[in-house]
């Protein structure tokens, strides 16, 4: 009876040493927290006439999106201006996993012979005949309550990008709340926005601000969705909170309605 006794606790011991870390690790995947919140660079090329526009459309259509791409930075966005006042600006979307990724591919590119070859007619543009103006660059952390860029169905849309700028950090911070805490990005989800990305500029231009984009089919699409976000009993119920009103929170929104290029991957 003892070594029966014994043998019984052996198997019951060894079963319980597999199947309760088993239990456990399923427990912590379970209450595990969202994936990493990735971040993006967003470039706006200032060009002065079509031919920088072409020399600049050209790198990263022949380069450096391949380029990009090897390195692990998916999903790049190009766009230009739906209604360009003058000569249109090039927008440029790319998406890394964390800081270290960016720092990463800044030093490869910069060692890549071949991608420096492909692009020197743009990365060696000389100075009586510069590839373009100007670069604004920002860097944006993505919001914990949609942490990865979503690439909508490949079809004719517009794009709005939307900047909302803060007078404090704090009110800054009170408007990022209201998109991750209190369901705002959740509006947007149902009522078929097609949200591309939410992020929090870091480092870059106007800040405190942050920086979404949002779809829709057409210029009226575009309305009727802004019509009915205006509307919707839940925003309704959140930006009738004191704390929350746009008085305090935002002091200015730009708007900016964007077109994707052929070779676009958003």
């Amino acid at each position: 009876m003892k070594r029966r006794s014994f043998v019984r606790s052996t198997v019951i011991g060894g079963a319980a040493a597999t199947i309760i870390p088993a239990v456990t690790n399923a427990m912590q995947n379970q209450n595990a927290a969202p994936a990493h919140a990735e971040f993006y660079e967003l470039r706006v090329y200032t060009l002065k006439d079509a031919t920088q526009q072409t020399l600049v459309e050209e790198y990263y259509k022949n380069t450096a999106i391949a380029a990009l791409n090897r390195l692990g930075v998916k999903n790049i966005g190009v766009f230009t201006e739906l209604k360009p006042a003058g000569q249109s600006k090039l927008y440029i979307l790319a998406t890394y996993r964390n800081l270290e990724h960016v720092n990463f591919v800044a030093e490869r590119l910069n060692a890549d012979n071949a991608y420096l070859k492909a692009g020197a007619a743009y990365l060696n543009a000389p100075a009586s005949a510069p590839a373009y103006e100007r670069i604004e660059s920002s860097v944006m952390k993505a919001f914990k309550h949609s942490p990865v860029l979503a690439v909508p169905t490949k079809k004719d849309r517009i794009f709005e990008l939307r900047q909302y700028q803060s007078a404090s950090e704090a009110a800054g911070q009170k408007k990022i709340e209201m998109f991750n805490d209190q369901g705002e990005i959740d509006i947007f989800k149902r009522l078929e926005f097609n949200p591309v990305f939410w992020g929090e500029t870091i480092i870059g231009p106007l800040r405190p601000n942050l920086t979404y984009m949002v779809t829709f089919d057409d210029l009226a699409a575009k309305d009727a969705h802004w019509k009915a976000f205006g509307g919707d009993p839940q925003w309704k119920k959140i930006s009738s909170v004191p704390e929350y009103a746009d008085a305090l929170l935002v002091n200015k929104i730009t708007s900016t309605l964007l077109v994707p290029t052929t070779y676009s991957q958003i």
